[in-house]
This record gives structure tokens, C-alpha cells and sequence, in this order.
């Protein structure tokens, strides 16, 4: 991998549901190991710049790179951990065994040799701190259980990015703190670029290197007192914001134009 190239690369670009645009011009760049938060509110265009980023979606205007590739042409190199996952409490499928369809569960031909297939396995249930539950039906596990096995299915095949659509969303927040910490630690250990959707900032602001943050079809990058205050705020939503800081908490409000 080469340090020079950036993990993620937009240039001028945009997309438009209908007459809707949901990013418009945007332009940023993730240098390989970052851990970037995308926030934004509902519609902001978060999961829109993930599937961009994956390739699923095309850009109405501009070009998307993956380390220096065309999104679709580096599939291998990127885990996704989606918004929600239903695991059904009445299937028998173990929680190893749900990390494992991340290795060659969607794939053609002949699969992993059984001893590196479990090596692989051993090793992401180890990372997120779900070894103790490995053999546990995954359909029975708590909600910050369960998602710690979406973010080793993610991880079990060595990614170089990941990419996490709202993973803290309907955990309390003991639970969600431990998603990011997890999250940050592996990235760190394994030298994965992160790039995970929030609603929240402050979860994410001890661990996370820059911000991205969307709002009225545009983006913006930095860290985030450069990001998170009134005037780059109201830049972005075209309207007075307010920035408040409160018991080490940031609460964002818009007001009317």
C-alpha cells in the first residue's frame, strides 16, 4: 500500500436522487490509516457516500478513488459493517459461524482450507472481544453483542478500509463507547483507514483523526474544532449555528434563517 495515495479520494463530486442533490462538488481525501467520523443529519447523504465509496453507486459528476482504484476494482480491499443486522434467535448459527461467512460465505470455488478459515475466525472474534461468546447462538446475543460479530465478519478477510454505517445506533451508551474504542484499537493494531456514520460526534471525538461532516449537499474536512463551531457550521447549513459546549459535551444547534 502506498502511503502517497490516499486510502479514499473524492473529486468535485456529485450526486442527485431526482432533482435532489445529495452531494454536491464534494471533495475530500482519507490518508490510509485515518479514522474518520462522517456526521450529519437524517438525509445528509452519510450511507449515500458509503455506497459511493463501495462502488455501488455511480457519481452524477466527479471521480471516487480507492487507494489510487476505481471503488468497484478494489471490492476485495474494503469491510462493510451495515446499518443493522437481522439475526434470527431461532436459526442454530453460531457467532463463529457468522464471523466465518466473511471469509467465504459469499464466494465461488474452492474455500479456505478449514485451519486458516479458523485462524481468520479466532482472530477477528479476538480483536473485538467476542472469543467468550464465539460458540453462543449469534441470534440470542445482545444488540452491542451482535454488533461486535458484524464488525469481525467486516474484518475477518483483511481489509484495508471499513467502513461502519451507524454501528452505534440503538445501543446504550456504555455499549456504544465500546464499539468506538474497539473500532479505533483495531484499526490501530491492523493499520485499517475507518471511515464510520454517527448522528453523534461526541462518541467519536477521543478516538477519531478528522471529521467529515455533511450537511445541505456539502462536505467539509478537518479536525473538529476546525469543523464543529459556528462559522464553518453555518457555511454548511446556510443558516445561523450554534456550537455549544457543555460538561465536555458538543451540542449543535441550528437555528432559522
Amino acid at each position: 500500500m502506498n502511503a502517497a495515495i490516499p486510502a479514499v479520494d473524492f473529486a468535485g463530486v456529485d450526486f442527485k436522487r431526482g432533482e435532489r442533490t445529495i452531494l454536491g462538488r464534494a471533495t475530500f481525501a482519507v490518508e490510509p490509516g485515518e479514522f474518520v467520523g462522517i456526521i450529519g443529519g437524517n438525509g445528509a447523504g452519510k450511507s449515500t457516500l458509503l455506497q459511493l465509496t463501495m462502488g455501488l453507486l455511480a457519481p452524477s459528476r466527479g471521480e471516487i478513488r480507492v487507494f489510487g482504484a476505481p471503488p468497484r476494482a478494489t471490492h476485495g480491499t474494503i469491510g462493510y459493517v451495515p446499518q443493522r443486522i437481522e439475526l434470527d434467535p431461532d436459526v442454530p448459527l453460531r457467532a463463529r459461524d457468522f464471523v466465518a461467512l466473511g471469509v467465504d460465505g459469499a464466494k465461488f470455488g474452492i474455500p479456505f482450507p478449514s485451519a486458516r478459515r479458523r485462524s481468520l475466525v479466532d482472530a477477528a472474534l479476538a480483536d473485538v472481544g467476542a472469543t467468550p461468546f464465539a460458540d453462543k447462538p449469534a441470534g440470542r446475543l445482545s444488540g452491542g453483542e451482535q454488533q461486535r460479530l458484524a464488525i469481525a465478519q467486516a474484518i475477518v478477510g483483511r481489509p484495508k478500509l471499513l467502513l461502519l454505517d451507524e454501528p452505534l445506533a440503538n445501543l446504550d451508551l456504555s455499549a456504544a463507547a465500546g464499539i468506538v474504542e474497539t473500532t479505533a484499537r483495531i484499526a490501530r493494531e491492523r493499520g485499517i483507514t475507518v471511515l464510520l456514520v454517527a448522528h453523534d460526534v461526541n462518541p467519536l471525538v477521543r478516538y477519531m483523526d478528522r471529521v467529515l461532516y455533511l450537511a445541505n449537499g456539502r462536505a467539509a474536512i478537518g479536525a473538529v474544532d476546525e469543523i464543529v463551531n459556528e462559522d464553518t457550521l453555518s457555511r454548511l447549513y446556510d443558516r445561523p449555528v450554534d456550537v455549544l459546549r457543555v460538561r465536555g459535551r458538543i451540542i449543535v444547534v441550528a437555528g432559522d434563517a
